[in-house]
């Protein structure tokens, strides 16, 4: 399938504390990681951009990569950066550490953010805010928020529309749900080394 006219938004500005160094260039076959995720990103989307904070890394990777305009807000400020430099009115964010992205999935979330401003995975009380779309129209709310001192990346939900994916949704397309599984811990990587061998 042709790419979407969306822009693809990958997060790397974290600052990766209990993997002990930057997740985004671990390697799984012989790849960054952050270079598999913008991969499967362009799969969907016309267009791919690295959100990073102030040290840019990226560079090399052969994707526009875009630094943040606030500080000390976290992924806050990695999401408002992506949204500003989109081409598209539709960005699906991502962060640079989900090797399994399931480009069907990201397809769907362009349909469920049809009519709201962002459509979000919700299981329960938890939301997965990095794996999602966000319109332009999220621009404002977040910038007040940021004004407002707040920090957290859902500080702007009440701000806007937003769409509750349901796990019955999404299991339609990953039964599973690997799409979600990040790497944020040793273990995770290891786990995430094994499961990515078997693909290959």
């Amino acid at each position: 399938m042709d790419p979407l006219p969306v822009t693809g938004v990958v997060l790397a500005g974290g600052r990766s504390l209990r993997v002990g160094r930057d997740k985004a260039l671990l390697e799984l076959g012989g790849k960054p990681l952050i270079a598999i995720v913008a991969d499967r990103m362009a799969s969907v989307c016309q267009e791919v951009i690295i959100a990073s904070g102030p040290t840019v890394r990226y560079a090399d990777l052969g994707f526009s990569v875009v630094t943040d305009r606030y500080s000390d807000v976290g992924a806050l400020a990695g999401l408002h950066a992506g949204l500003k430099a989109a081409s598209h009115e539709v960005a699906l964010v991502v962060g640079c550490d989900m090797p399994f992205l399931n480009p069907r999935l990201l397809r769907a979330f362009v349909e469920w953010v049809e009519g709201f401003d962002a459509a979000i995975f919700k299981q329960g009380e938890n939301v997965e805010p990095l794996h999602a779309a966000y319109r332009r129209t999220c621009l404002e709310p977040i910038e007040a928020a940021i004004r407002a001192g707040q920090r957290r990346i859902i500080s702007f939900f009440p701000r806007v529309r937003v769409r509750h994916v349901t796990p019955e949704e999404v299991r339609q397309i990953d039964p599973d749900l690997r799409s979600f599984r990040n790497v944020n811990t040793p273990e995770e990587w290891q786990a995430a080394q094994a499961e990515f061998s078997k693909e290959e």
